[in-house]
């Protein structure tokens, strides 16, 4: 299976440790207002503060579980491609000889052919990951500073080779410039795809059955290429996405000024038992305040980074990982040398990309 390990308490004070210090900012500043300046009006009942809070929940939470879905669509999505590929490695291996020819392929002739339709099918893969790839108006995870450091830390390959690099090794010149001049990459090179299988029936090197068979696994190649680039094309509606956000901060700003004015009261109520503690307990709303504003916000910007899938977070579907042990498993059907094959892609820090 294709996962990743939990992130660490490190990792994840790391990754929000920007927004850990303004919340801290955020909750300081009515206190010094409120304590300090001896500005004791600067207070709000908490109740319309609990209320505010309880919708906040269930919006981030309808938010979390929308994005979950999409990221989770998309894996079930990647797992098909992975499944029919193999489909495609084993029909292409045992279908195509000359069983229905009156003219004989050569062994070498034969393996040429299946080289060559497996290493389309890899270059497929290739036009797709970098498709998925491909920045959206609405992508915008990654301009955080945090989400940036992460990205050149786990170095999402897409993001380093050009296309036309990595897809090289696989076509040949030609099939290479036309796909290139393509506006959708993919879906010419699974028509070079159907073109050589009609020219392989006109040669007979597979009769009309096991035609019919390998197009029908073009197809679902086909249909999953297009819900993946649904996922990609259709963001999670902006206007949700928006809204979130403001309601996020509105209870986020209101916060500290009713969790100062409970921590206020404890304090009066406990100076006379504890003078040193009693006139100083408004301090530890600070740190409170904080750690409820952090929890929210966290949990909002974990929704936000879940929201695109195949953005290059760490917390995307790892479709290069994936697509390079479908070309593991496809080119050690070939029999391929093994010092040939490419290795795994590692995790770097936990994270598969």
């Amino acid at each position: 299976m294709y996962t990743k390990k939990n992130y660490s308490v490190t990792d994840m004070a790391w990754w929000t440790r920007h927004d850990t210090v303004l919340l801290l900012v955020i909750a300081l500043i009515p206190v010094i207002v409120y304590e300090v300046f001896d500005q004791k009006w600067l207070h709000l009942p908490w109740l319309p503060i609990a209320v505010v809070g309880t919708a906040v929940a269930f919006i981030i939470s309808f938010q979390n579980n929308a994005t979950y879905d999409r990221v989770w669509e998309a894996r079930k999505i990647w797992g098909g491609i992975v499944n029919t590929s193999r489909a495609w490695g084993i029909v292409v291996n045992d279908f195509i000889t000359n069983d229905f020819t009156d003219e004989k392929a050569g062994d070498a002739e034969l393996k040429a052919v299946r080289e060559e339709l497996v290493f389309r099918h890899i270059a497929w893969m290739t036009a797709l990951r970098h498709a998925m790839r491909q920045p959206r108006p609405w992508e915008h995870v990654m301009k955080h500073p945090t989400n940036k450091e992460w990205g050149e830390v786990i170095g999402v390959r897409e993001h380093r080779y050009p296309l036309e690099e990595e897809l090289a090794p696989y076509v040949s010149e030609k099939e290479l410039a036309y796909v290139l001049a393509k506006s959708n990459k993919a879906t010419h090179l699974m028509s070079l795809q159907s073109k050589q299988l009609r020219h392989l029936r006109t040669q007979g090197l597979i009769d009309d059955f096991r035609h019919m068979e390998m197009e029908n696994i073009l197809v679902e190649l086909f249909a999953l290429q297009g819900k993946s680039e649904r996922i990609k094309n259709f963001p999670y509606p902006r206007q949700y996405a928006t809204l979130n956000w403001i309601f996020l901060w509105i209870f986020v700003l209101l916060l500290p000024l009713g969790v100062m004015f409970e921590f206020d009261k404890i304090g009066i109520a406990v100076s006379d038992s504890h003078p040193l503690i009693g006139p100083n307990f408004i301090w530890l709303s600070v740190p409170f305040s904080a750690l409820v504003m952090w929890v929210f916000h966290t949990m909002e910007r974990i929704g936000r980074v879940s929201e695109n899938p195949f953005e290059g977070t760490p917390n995307d579907v790892p479709i290069t990982t994936m697509s390079r042990g479908i070309e593991i498993d496809l080119r050690e059907m070939l029999d391929e040398d093994p010092a040939s094959i490419p290795p795994p892609i590692e995790a770097q820090h936990n994270v598969q990309t």
